[in-house]
């Protein structure tokens, strides 16, 4: 159920050495000292499934803050708004449709609030929206009024990834990130199974007051998140120096938007556990229907056992290109396997179901930990929450048009319909190699632009830019500082330089 050993490379942050891609984002990384957020964890406590002490814990346990309210409020939300609230079901999906679809926008603007006023803050302040947009589902008696809190619930969801996806980057060195990550996709699966538990139970008395208990206990993780995001040390506006007059932003970035294209293709995945598989095996199979449930345990205990360590291998651009490209061999193997079982024995069909199974969550965690790498590494420093707010939009376009899709092609056309999904992943993954090799190399003129810009409206820029010899000096400054597949900063603006992409 990924929607996010340790991935630290030799002489990167951590080790003592600044990481120039970090410059002005916080003062804890910056310096690199003991008991900073900037320190090294060492491989073997990495790879545990507990993150070691300080900002690492502090951001999984606020992780499974949320994720355990998330998971209860998943599971019981649907039945609560027909049978409690009294919506037709037809409405309640065009509601949440109309919701997703304005958080995936409004997610990028704030994104970029968190890079102009800072990620701690901004994180907190959609936390707390967020909590009070579930509580207001307490309150909502009509179609009207459940539009307006859900938009606000996806809206506050949205900016809150975008926030936090900030605030990661500036407490954590960019080696250290994806191994992260994947301790917090651990934790996420850890919660959601708790939540999902609590929501059973709620499903179980069937009584109003138990579904609006979830609701309140969904609305008060929020809370608790907030309270867990503001022990964190505080990391410095980064898009300060960030030209504000273009209204497309990340949208002339456009190697990222093929990145940010392809990788939504990627996540079709998303839905094929809970929508796709399930009516396959409903269907198109005489296996059992309880496997269903089977194979949704199977996968969030496989995420939470093994995403921290399919990550460790991933610790630049050339290794995530190469995660998703082989993603994308397993995921056609699995979609080919999954075709078989149509055709079976109840009990031959559920085997075939769950060697399908095991092949689709080990695409999935190496699709994940790549897709982590690039959203990164390819963003420019000074503008992360906007860029992860950008890419942040592939889930919801995926869980929005998926379920079209893989109905469409798994119900209707069957066996052919499996290969030619399993073809589009392939196609996908290897793109992001191409892909990915753009976006590195586009990206250091993009930001000469922005710099050419910026020197403009800057009269002692202009006056350094004149003088030979102070900008060799910056130069070879830079030159001390950075690092191969690392981001550098010229004049303000963020320079990413060229990398070698397998």
């Amino acid at each position: 159920m990924t929607n996010d050993a340790a991935a630290v490379e030799t002489g990167t942050p951590g080790t003592g050495t600044p990481d120039a891609a970090l410059v002005g984002a916080s003062r804890a990384v910056r310096e690199g000292s003991p008991g900073r957020a900037g320190r090294t964890a060492s491989p073997g406590r990495v790879g545990h499934l507990v993150p070691p002490a300080g900002p690492r814990r502090v951001l999984a346990l606020a992780q499974l803050s949320n994720s355990v309210g998330d998971g209860a409020y998943y599971v019981t939300s649907a039945l609560y708004f027909t049978h409690v609230v009294g919506l037709p079901a037809g409405r309640v999906g065009l509601g949440l449709t109309v919701a997703w679809a304005i958080g995936s926008l409004v997610g990028v603007p704030l994104g970029r609030l968190a890079d102009r006023r800072g990620p701690r803050g901004t994180a907190v302040l959609l936390a707390l929206a967020t909590g009070l947009a579930v509580a207001s589902f307490l309150v909502v008696r009509g179609f009207l009024p459940f539009v307006l809190a859900a938009c606000a619930y996806a809206s506050a969801q949205s900016g809150l990834a975008a926030a936090r996806q900030a605030l990661l980057a500036g407490l954590i060195p960019a080696g250290e990130r994806t191994g992260l990550l994947a301790h917090l996709q651990s934790t996420l699966n850890a919660g959601l199974a708790v939540g999902a538990g609590l929501g059973g139970l709620a499903l179980h008395a069937g009584s109003r007051a138990a579904y609006l208990g979830v609701f309140a206990v969904d609305a008060v993780s929020f809370l608790l998140c907030a309270a867990l995001l503001l022990r964190l040390p505080s990391v410095a506006p980064t898009a300060t120096g960030v030209r504000r007059g273009h209204g497309l932003g990340v949208l002339r970035d456009r190697p990222y938007a093929l990145v940010t294209l392809l990788n939504t293709v990627l996540l079709l995945r998303m839905p094929l556990l809970s929508l796709g598989i399930p009516l396959w095996i409903t269907e198109r199979t005489d296996a059992p229907a309880w496997l269903v449930s089977a194979l949704f345990v199977l996968n969030t205990g496989a995420v939470m056992l093994f995403q921290v360590r399919m990550a460790r291998g991933v610790t630049g651009l050339a290794t995530a290109a190469r995660a998703i490209r082989v993603s994308g061999l397993v995921m056609l193997a699995s979609c080919a396997v999954f075709a078989l079982s149509s055709s079976l024995s109840p009990w031959a069909a559920a085997g075939i179901l769950v060697l399908g199974a095991v092949l689709q969550v080990v695409a999935e965690m190496k699709q994940s930990a790549g897709s982590w790498q690039l959203a990164f590494d390819l963003a420019p420093a000074d503008r992360t929450g906007e860029y992860q707010g950008f890419f942040g939009t592939g889930v919801t376009v995926a869980r929005t048009l998926g379920p079209l899709v893989l109905t469409a092609l798994l119900v209707d056309w069957g066996t052919p319909g499996w290969l030619l999904l399993g073809g589009l992943m392939l196609a996908a993954s290897y793109g992001m190699g191409p892909a990915t090799k753009w976006a590195a190399t586009r990206g250091a003129v993009t930001a000469q632009d922005d710099q050419d810009q910026q020197g403009q409206q800057d009269p002692q820029g202009q006056q350094d830019q004149q003088d030979p010899q102070g900008q060799q000096g910056q130069q070879g400054q830079q030159g001390q500082q950075g690092h191969p597949n690392r981001s550098g900063r010229q004049g303000g603006a963020e320079v990413r330089q060229p990398v070698p992409v397998n």
